[in-house]
């Protein structure tokens, strides 16, 4: 039994060995092996040459994967995905504010209960300040009314799943890849539980809040169409506003004599009509863009080379070596 453990690198270079340690750590004595996928997503800086000593150090738990450039987070959990094999696979970040130790719990929980595909972690208590807690929290209460599938608030990518699930999930050939929804869309049954989120061991967060904004947007784009039925709402809306207000103009006109209002009510109208119809052009607009990016079928991400992987993957080409070309 092995338990594939993907871990994407963003400029981590001062992380990936003290998670390398932490990991050997935590599996020392457990019953299962284990190898670690660090998925190297175009770091600036020498997280590439950090990840090549470990490989060094342990050629037979350490594989490494590193893009051409930064693809983002989806991507090289995608990448990950794809050249893990092991029976269960689970998702971690390297910056240690998710532990091995609780990585290991989890597996321990999902081979204790057959019942359960997945064991996924929630924060028990959000470190952020309050305005970007209170964002996180209005974003999952709308994309959970906007979504066909439920989303499960606080839930991170920190989970263990089965060989089964990861199958299922590489299905899934999108593009624009949103993982949290992608774990709700293909099912299996889930387990929760809490975490603490321990303190970073070095560095600081990539998350900006404009990322969050952009993240977030993009998880509803890909889960729901529920925009573009707003933008057909208003549009009805505002229709049925407009032959109200020309009943009431023609009503004063013929009972009171009032005139029929001038330039200000004009320009108000224009402007406010003009608006909605730019909105429900521009979500209609970020629709197509996904559909035409999709529609080029490039590759999720290109692989510059690879360490103790040996197939090849649909992104990229290797040499008996392992470098890619």
């Amino acid at each position: 039994m092995k338990l594939s453990l993907i871990i994407p690198c963003y400029n981590e270079q001062d992380n990936v060995r003290a998670f390398y340690d932490a990991a050997a750590a935590a599996f020392a004595q457990k019953p299962w092996s284990y190898e670690l996928f660090f998925v190297d997503d175009g770091s600036t800086d020498a997280t590439l040459q950090a990840l090549e000593a470990l490989y060094e150090k342990d050629p037979a738990a350490v594989r490494v994967i590193s893009f051409s450039r930064n693809f983002g987070k989806e991507a090289a959990i995608y990448a990950g995905l794809k050249a893990a094999k092991g029976d269960f696979v689970g998702l971690i970040d390297a910056d240690l504010q998710q532990r091995p130790e609780v990585m290991a719990e989890m597996l321990e929980l999902l081979l204790a209960g057959p019942e359960y595909d997945c064991v996924a972690a929630c924060q028990r208590e959000r470190k952020e300040g309050g305005l970007l807690r209170g964002l996180k929290k209005g974003f999952y209460r709308m994309i959970d009314r906007m979504a066909d599938v439920r989303f499960q608030e606080n839930a991170s990518d920190f989970r263990v799943f089965r060989r089964e699930m990861a199958d299922a999930i590489l299905q899934l050939g999108e593009y624009h890849r949103f993982s949290k929804g992608i774990f709700a869309w293909v099912g299996f049954r889930t387990k929760f539980i809490g975490y603490d989120v321990a303190p970073r061991v070095a560095g600081r967060t990539k998350w900006s809040v404009k990322k969050l904004f952009q993240y977030a947007f993009e998880g509803i784009l890909s889960f729901s169409t529920a925009p573009l039925h707003a933008a057909t709402m208003l549009g009805m809306l505002s229709a049925l506003a407009a032959f109200v207000y020309l009943a009431v103009v023609i009503i004063q006109k013929l009972t009171c004599g009032i005139g029929v209002p001038g330039y200000a009510t004009i320009v108000v109208l224009l402007l406010f009509l003009g608006g909605l119809q730019l909105m429900g052009l521009g979500i209609i607009g970020e629709y197509i863009g996904k559909i035409y990016e999709q529609s080029k079928h490039r590759p999720v991400y290109i692989t510059r080379r690879t360490l103790g992987l040996k197939e090849k993957n649909d992104a990229e080409a290797e040499t008996p070596d392992g470098e890619a070309v």
